[in-house]
């Protein structure tokens, strides 16, 4: 081993390697749930007309789903349950997030235009934060939903061993 590796070997904290599926969990589980709240504590029809606004199909109906993948996805991803499942649709709404709006905003997510005395003016985001979304679900998908996970009591009651479970010890 490299002695200047070697050296900072004792900084690695002697924490199994599931482990780091917790923050994730929350912080995608909390994100999505947020902007799921926010869609609804700003009236659904504002959301609606949004969409409409980029001629989405059915946006009503892409509203709702869209309202309820972020709720009911992010609850899920926060608790640990059925992630392979769950990440389809959610995905799929940071795709058409990325392509009906952030594409054109380039990669950045931050954007800072000018700093006045009324604080920080930022433009308009671009897709990096989606895919650092897609970036967790797919590594919680790949390693599995960690300890502390639903997927453990659920692979317990199913006969059949979830891909994202480990087998319960």
């Amino acid at each position: 081993m490299n002695t200047s590796i070697a050296r900072l070997s004792h900084l690695t904290p002697n924490v199994p390697t599931s482990w780091y599926a917790i923050p994730l969990r929350l912080i995608v589980g909390y994100g999505f749930m947020e902007h799921g709240y926010a869609k609804l504590a700003r009236g659904p029809d504002s959301f609606v007309q949004i969409l409409a606004a980029l001629n989405a199909p059915m946006p009503e109906l892409t509203a709702w789903a869209t309202i309820l993948v972020e709720l009911f996805g992010g609850l899920a991803v926060l608790l640990g349950a059925l992630i392979p499942l769950a990440s389809i649709p959610m995905i799929a709404v940071l795709l058409v997030a990325i392509v009906t709006v952030h594409l054109p905003n380039g990669f950045s997510s931050i954007k800072l235009q000018s700093v006045t005395t009324d604080g920080a003016h930022f433009g308009q985001p671009g897709y990096e934060t989606d895919l650092l979304y897609m970036a967790a679900l797919i590594a919680l998908v790949v390693g599995g939903s960690g300890p502390l996970a639903l997927d453990r009591l659920i692979a317990r009651w199913l006969p059949i061993r979830l891909a994202s479970s480990p087998p319960p010890s």
